[in-house]
């Protein structure tokens, strides 16, 4: 009826709670939409319901027969995750529906919502996983699959940079909006520069986000200190690195911070740092979360010359891009600095954060649902 708070589903196999993107379009709907979610673990707050996904129900278990024999929307219809939300959703009980990575789009659409479907693209994801021949033979055309018959379909989309959106509109036909992983924008305010250099890296322990970094870190030559706060994978990579440098002055190992404590923690350093080899699509174009907490903590930039991130440090005078993705290459961009040269970059980092923050990216988001739930509305 007209005068109701329109009603969003907003779902993604995901822990909500803990999803930083996921996060972020919760905070910013539910002040003026009646949110329901549909992932696993716990409500996050705000909501007016949410349907939590059974751990034992894992998203990604498929029919392997149908797999094999290629019958995609057979192994999307039996997977365990489609039939049992199909059992607790019914057709046209929402006006919009925010659906998040592929995998969710064709439960949206056949929900059939009053309003439309807006779909949410992470990843590229049939070139999420590429590097691997058995991802490239038997999971990439199930999700090509899934984007010809069904992200389609869906009425608005968007992705998480302009790589990704050239890349889906040019193979799929997909126009996307883009909306970078931007974090809360931080009143902070840059940290003094200190010299020899404080470096600091937050995110996964996964030896091919790292290894060139800490392999750079041998060949520098100004002093300069690497602190990591890394996310233990359970794969024991985390644990080795700490003995590695046990010894070491120029490398520590921290356990992570808590989301909420990101920013202000990397704020006391001068520098954040990251290469990224592109060993794969979705790596070449990555535009990760850490690269804007490096921002809205006031940080210089040193990294690796990928498109997406070069290219906003070069716009906004962020600090440094290397040469390559080798070590050596790495080490001179970390060499090339100066005290002047930090001061100035976590100065420009300072004026970026106005608009490479969550409060600006989300219009991506809400411009296309609040469209949506007029229509749903009419």
């Amino acid at each position: 009826m007209v005068g109701e708070r329109p009603s969003l589903l907003i779902i993604s196999y995901s822990p909500l709670y803990r999803d930083a993107r996921l996060l972020r379009q919760i905070r910013h709907f539910t002040p003026d939409y009646d949110v329901t979610t549909c992932g696993y673990g716990q409500a996050p707050e705000g909501v007016v319901d949410h349907i939590r996904i059974p751990d034992d129900i894992i998203y990604w278990h498929k029919d392997r027969k149908a797999m094999i024999a290629r019958l995609y929307q057979r192994a999307y219809d039996t997977a365990p995750v489609t039939r049992w939300l199909r059992e607790r959703l019914t057709p046209g009980q929402f006006d919009v529906i925010l659906a998040n990575d592929v995998d969710t789009v064709p439960l949206a659409v056949t929900l059939e919502p009053r309003g439309g479907v807006h779909a949410d693209l992470h990843e590229f994801s049939s070139r999420q996983k590429e590097e691997s021949r058995i991802w490239r033979w038997a999971v990439a055309p199930y999700y090509r699959h899934l984007v010809r018959r069904w992200v389609t379909r869906a009425d608005s989309a968007t992705t998480v940079g302009e790589g990704l959106a050239r890349q889906y509109q040019s193979e799929f036909g997909v126009a996307c909006g883009v909306v970078v992983n931007a974090p809360p924008y931080a009143e902070l305010s840059p940290a003094p520069v200190s010299w020899p250099p404080r470096l600091v890296h937050a995110g996964n322990g996964v030896a091919a986000r790292l290894e060139v970094m800490l392999e750079a870190m041998s060949q520098v030559t100004n002093g300069s200190s690497l602190d990591l706060y890394l996310i233990d994978q359970g794969n024991g990579y985390v644990p080795a690195l700490r003995e590695r440098f046990a010894d070491s002055d120029r490398v520590r190992i921290h356990d992570p911070v808590p989301t909420a404590e990101i920013v202000s923690t990397l704020n006391a350093y001068d520098a954040g740092v990251y290469s990224l080899p592109p060993i794969s699509f979705n790596f070449r174009w990555a535009m990760p979360n850490k690269f804007f907490d490096f921002v809205q903590a006031r940080l210089a930039l040193v990294i690796g010359p990928s498109p997406e991130m070069a290219g906003l440090v070069e716009k906004h005078h962020l600090g440094v891009v290397a040469q390559d993705f080798t070590p050596e290459a790495f080490a001179a961009a970390i060499n090339a600095l100066t005290p002047q040269a930090l001061a100035a970059a976590k100065a420009a980092s300072d004026k970026a954060a106005r608009v490479l923050c969550a409060e600006e990216q989300v219009h991506g988001w809400a411009e296309p649902v609040a469209a949506l739930a007029a229509r749903a509305q009419r």
